[in-house]
């Protein structure tokens, strides 16, 4: 190795620095999400639609310019016909998570409906099982406790408002949707680089979620300013920051580390929804929120004892929020 070609002194301790910081970055951004779609003074289906449609659009003149060849591949031949099949089923499911889960947002309390779009790990390890992957008792002991604490947080709600409950199980409707959007997608990012995946995927899903709109009489205009930014606060902060960051982390931080980190978000939605928009979380949903989150926290250190097929060093953790 010639002298250039030498690492220069503290790069890997500056690289980790980095690293931790978009992490942290990233935490932040995506904690923004829950709060800007309950203070959207807009249909959730609408504002779905729209966040995904501009996402769709800051990403494809870069895949364009910079993965033209890859998209001839997508169908030139059978192999690449079915890669680009996994991808736009994998689109459905993320509109099926964005069209429970941002409902969810604005009918129960931010808290909880972060914490419980929270539980898609509980629900990735039961695809994992149904796959025929054989799960390690500290994953069943997480999964437990993740089910008894959303068991606890939602029935706190059933007292306070039948609204509320909806929301919940709207909110863990998304999780759901959003383990099956990553099962899918673990397939389309074994040979398709991230951006090209994310640019079929998100497109697909803004296609779906304008066909349910248009079906269902949804209003896609005519919002206030403030909705608007609301929209675009999700573009930058969850779609694109947050989930960029994650990617950029992975680098340098484990992903289990990484996956626990994503739990943040949950406090963090709680905090910004308290501040900005006065929602205090109710006491009796408290406990088992905690519980539920300790959970998903055992089943992500559980789920790397769980072999799973290798995906491309540039995909981060899947968009869930």
């Amino acid at each position: 190795m010639s002298f250039g070609d030498q690492p220069a002194p503290g790069r890997a301790g500056r690289a980790e620095v980095l690293a931790t910081g978009a992490a942290a970055v990233a935490v932040l951004a995506v904690s923004t999400s829950a709060p800007l779609i309950a203070f959207a003074a807009a249909p959730a289906l609408a504002v779905a639609f729209w966040r995904n449609l501009l996402a769709t659009g800051t990403v494809v003149p870069f895949v364009l310019v910079r993965r033209r060849s890859e998209l001839r591949l997508l169908s030139a031949n059978g192999a690449g016909r079915r890669q680009a099949g996994w991808c736009v089923l994998a689109g459905a499911a993320l509109a099926a998570h964005f069209g429970t889960w941002m409902p969810s947002a604005q009918l129960t309390s931010v808290a909880t409906a972060t914490a419980l779009v929270a539980t898609q790990p509980v629900w990735q390890g039961l695809i994992a099982l149904g796959q025929g992957r054989r799960l390690p008792a500290l994953t069943w002991a997480g999964i437990v406790l993740a089910v008894a604490g959303a068991a606890l947080a939602t029935g706190a709600d059933i007292g306070f408002d039948a609204r509320a409950v909806v929301g919940d199980l709207l909110a863990l409707a998304g999780a759901v949707f959003a383990a099956i959007y990553t099962a899918i997608g673990e397939y389309a990012r074994r040979t398709i680089s991230t951006t090209t995946y994310t640019t079929i995927c998100y497109g697909t899903c803004a296609v779906v979620l304008l066909g349910v709109c248009l079906s269902a009489g949804v209003p896609l205009v005519g919002f206030s300013a403030s909705t608007w930014l609301a929209v675009l606060g999700l573009v930058v902060g969850a779609q694109l920051l947050g989930h960029s960051m994650f990617s950029y982390a992975l680098h340098k931080i484990p992903a289990t580390t990484v996956s626990v980190l994503i739990l943040l978000e949950v406090p963090g939605a709680a905090l910004i929804a308290w501040l900005w928009l006065g929602q205090v979380p109710r006491p009796a949903a408290l406990p088992g929120l905690g519980l539920l989150l300790a959970g998903v926290a055992v089943v992500v250190l559980g789920g790397t004892r769980v072999r799973t097929p290798p995906v491309p060093p540039e995909a981060g953790p899947p968009e869930a929020v």
